[in-house]
């Protein structure tokens, strides 16, 4: 009786030290927290979606407290309010949010991309990718099964023909859609651009244009055409300079198979 009482008080009198020794060890290690951080992120949407350019709201927060270089209207998805609350708090001046857009790079709708089988797989992207690449021709596709609607927060994707659709006008640039394709065709571009490739295969042009009618074939027209020499075929696709382009069009007047575009198909009504 006597060893199992002072087993027992062994036991406990070792917990209450450590337990001593935690609370001690806790308050000596601690980080000390900017309180303003946490006052800061109560501004921000709260989404995390990195389209600021740093790891969710947080990350963002973290970085305008210890940086004063850092600009205060980076985060798109919260829009000129979050800017004049986060700007308000910081003490500066509130700059209007860049206007950005995603863009999703295909136009090979059920129209115009081929067939490769009749899918009978789970309906999401993420499934069909995982299953021959889903029905499409086209591995470099849209899959049209809609995980980028599903995402996203604004309502800012349609499909048509199942084909993913931007609606620019509601897009945040919060870039959840982006992390959610499965074949990376989403990218976050300025406002102001008006001109874009809208593929992304890097098949032989005769492969693609088998498989889908506006395909990029890397036939360099745009290339010759071009006054400004802002585009290149890299990879059998052609790529354009934005930092050259004048948006003058040229190119998607010449394109052959129409996959260079005006962003004509953001303005599909779906």
């Amino acid at each position: 009786m006597n060893t199992i009482i002072i087993a027992v008080v062994s036991v406990t009198a070792i917990g209450i030290i450590c337990a001593a020794l935690l609370s001690i060890a806790s308050k000596m290690m601690a980080l000390k927290v900017d309180e303003r951080i946490a006052l800061l992120e109560e501004f921000m949407p709260g989404i995390n979606c990195g389209a600021c350019g740093y790891p969710g709201c947080n990350g963002y927060a973290v970085a305008l407290i210890e940086n004063k270089n850092i600009e205060s209207n980076l985060c798109t998805p919260g829009g000129f309010e979050v800017v004049k609350k986060i700007s308000a708090f910081l003490g500066v001046e509130a700059d209007d949010v860049a206007k950005k857009t995603a863009v999703i790079h295909c136009r090979g709708d059920c129209n115009l991309q081929q067939k490769k089988m009749d899918y009978k797989g789970i309906k999401t992207c993420a499934g069909a990718k995982q299953l021959f690449g889903g029905d499409g021709a086209c591995a470099f596709g849209c899959l049209g099964y809609g995980d980028c609607k599903i995402v996203c927060p604004s309502n800012a994707i349609c499909m048509y023909n199942s084909l993913a659709v931007i609606k620019t006008d509601l897009c945040t640039c919060c870039s959840l859609c982006i992390k959610t394709c499965p074949n990376n065709l989403i990218s976050i571009v300025d406002g102001d651009i008006t001109v874009a490739v809208f593929c992304k295969s890097t098949d032989k042009g005769a492969v693609t244009r088998k498989k889908c009618s506006s395909g990029c074939i890397g036939c360099g027209k745009c290339v010759r055409e071009c006054p400004e020499s802002a585009i290149i075929v890299k990879d059998n696709l052609a790529v354009i300079d934005y930092e050259k382009c004048t948006f003058c069009g040229i190119c998607a007047d010449v394109c052959i198979t129409g996959c260079i575009q005006k962003k004509a198909i953001e303005n599909i009504k779906c």
